[in-house]
């Protein structure tokens, strides 16, 4: 703990990481506000799922694209065009009774404009903290994204439900508004520039950590985002035992992250933490009972934020300055697109199989997620020892003798 507390005691850490959690707060409550306000307004679940799927589908698209323009345009003007965008649309949807072709193409641009907040948060962190902290920097962030999680749908559910479906998502956008302005305004975005990069668009997925990242994460999210809906299903809507068992699988994964985040990145770190995800959902699939599914769970969770905090590592210390931004965004890409495919698989298999089913695609996405680094562990990098900041964009010429 020791570690976590001096990484606190940085200048700077402390406010750059709880202004970047607020800012990301909202989309911890987005899609559950609006899918009870669409079901309330339309009356159709349905809507709210096109509307929604949209919505992921710009995220996906703008990932790789707004975080690459923030070598361009900088940081500060990229955040603060899509947090405005972003927020106008989402305050629009909520107040505006507009027809289902209306709300998707607001939604389209709500998803385009997300803001760019975690490639530039990752590409900042190298920059504050010497080589030996940023493991751990990787592992705290990981582990505090588990508030929004955990947090996130329980305001939205009590506010939506409670005062009404429009203040969930007028909460939501403020969150977003507020937290996007002070991470804008936080002195860390003016110290750090990033290089245009000179390479063109995809060309960092060429490196194979970053496409191993870019898979790895895909897995990991889809396992628990398919994960996610079996519990819900196992308990139902109106229990709130679903509740609990994700939220004691979130804190598994807090617990795991300031627990194994300091211990060096060697070849097998990625499949190693895989393996504790992939045997506590092996291990919940057997008996779908409130207090074995809590315990396993926990167990499957420990492997989460560490895991998150490897891929953030081997991209960081495997590319060039100037590509980081663009490389999380791709990641990022790869994980919205594990969890739209992770939910959707898990809802067809629920419909026809039950909810028990959801739990064994969640454990064969995460077994896959395991296997993969395992088998391409040579094209993960040995970080023991290393320096985990990225590759400077230009290096030191030795001077020819006169």
């Amino acid at each position: 703990m020791r570690s976590y507390l001096d990484l606190l005691k940085t200048p700077g850490v402390g406010r750059i990481l709880a202004a970047q959690l607020t800012a990301r707060f909202p989309f911890g409550m987005i899609s559950l506000a609006f899918l009870i306000h669409i079901e309330q307004v339309y009356d159709s679940y349905t809507a709210a799922g096109i509307v929604l799927g949209v919505m992921s589908i710009g995220q996906a698209v703008a990932g790789p694209l707004t975080s690459r323009l923030m070598g361009r345009w900088g940081m500060r003007l990229v955040i603060s065009i899509t947090v405005a965008l972003c927020t106008a649309s989402i305050v629009l949807m909520a107040l505006l009774q507009l027809p289902i072709v209306g709300l998707v193409l607001l939604g389209l641009v709500a998803g385009l404009t997300t803001p760019p907040i975690q490639p530039a948060v990752r590409t900042i962190y190298p920059k504050m903290v010497n080589s030996t902290q940023l493991s751990p920097l990787f592992s705290l962030d990981a582990s505090a994204q588990e508030i929004i999680w955990v947090l996130g749908p329980v305001v939205a559910t009590l506010v939506s439900i409670q005062v009404s479906s429009v203040a969930g998502i007028l909460v939501a956008a403020a969150f977003l508004a507020g937290g996007g302005l002070w991470f804008v305004l936080s002195p860390e975005l003016g110290r750090v520039r990033i290089p245009r990069s000179k390479r063109k668009l995809g060309a960092v997925l060429k490196r194979p950590p970053v496409l191993l990242s870019t898979i790895v994460g895909f897995m990991l999210v889809a396992a628990a985002a398919a994960l996610e809906a079996g519990i819900v299903a196992t308990f139902g809507h109106g229990s709130p035992n679903s509740g609990w068992v994700l939220a004691i699988f979130a804190a598994g994964s807090l617990v795991g992250g300031l627990a194994l985040g300091h211990r060096p990145i060697g070849p097998w770190a990625l499949a190693n933490r895989m393996l504790i995800v992939t045997i506590g959902i092996g291990l919940a699939s057997v008996w779908l009972n409130f207090w074995w599914l809590s315990a396993t769970l926990f167990l499957a969770g420990i492997g989460i934020a560490p895991a998150f905090a490897v891929l953030f590592a081997i991209v960081s210390s495997s590319v060039k300055f100037s590509d980081t931004a663009e490389a999380y965004g791709w990641v990022g890409t790869g994980q919205l697109i594990g969890a739209a495919l992770g939910s959707s698989i898990a809802g067809f298999t629920i419909d026809n199989y039950g909810p028990s089913s959801a739990l064994l695609v969640a454990g064969a996405f995460a077994a896959l997620g395991t296997l993969i680094p395992a088998l391409g562990r040579r094209w993960h990098p040995d970080l023991r020892g290393r320096d985990l900041s990225s590759i400077p964009d230009t290096a030191p010429v030795a001077a020819q003798p006169s």
